[in-house]
């Protein structure tokens, strides 16, 4: 289940408010079902001074696969405050040819992305950012 993040009261507790804060947090394992509108939810040790029963309001079913889900601690943020990514491999290899000039481009699986989920990048631009793929 994700948990729905609700501005009670003014309290900040999720991190970044305004536009860009989260609406849903999880998933989370519920572990067992209070009457007939409520839910007990397993939450994580740093959110311990939160009560683990919420209403069904509050909470949504988790469409994501266990393995598609990535914790925040592995989530890493620059200055600018967007998301970095690594790339984990590259799967192929091709070139496509232009008018003057051929360019070679790579297909890559980025870290916490699984299945159809990879991208054809240059591999020139893939050489300047990550040299140590090619090494």
């Amino acid at each position: 289940m994700m948990l729905k993040v609700s501005p009670w009261k003014g309290v900040i507790r999720f991190g970044k408010r305004g536009k860009l804060s989260p609406r849903f947090l999880g998933p989370f394992k519920v572990l067992a079902r209070v009457g007939l509108q409520a839910y007990k939810l397993e939450l994580p040790p740093e959110m311990a001074e939160i009560h683990h029963t919420f209403h069904v309001c509050y909470l949504r079913k988790c469409l994501a696969e266990e393995e598609s889900v990535i914790p925040h601690s592995e989530i890493r943020v620059d200055e600018n405050n967007r998301c970095v990514e690594e790339p984990e491999a590259i799967l192929d290899r091709k070139t496509k040819a232009l008018r003057h000039k051929d360019i070679v481009m790579v297909k890559v699986q980025w870290k916490h992305h699984r299945g159809s989920n990879v991208t054809w990048e240059t591999e020139d631009d893939l050489r300047r950012r990550y040299p140590h793929l090619f090494a």
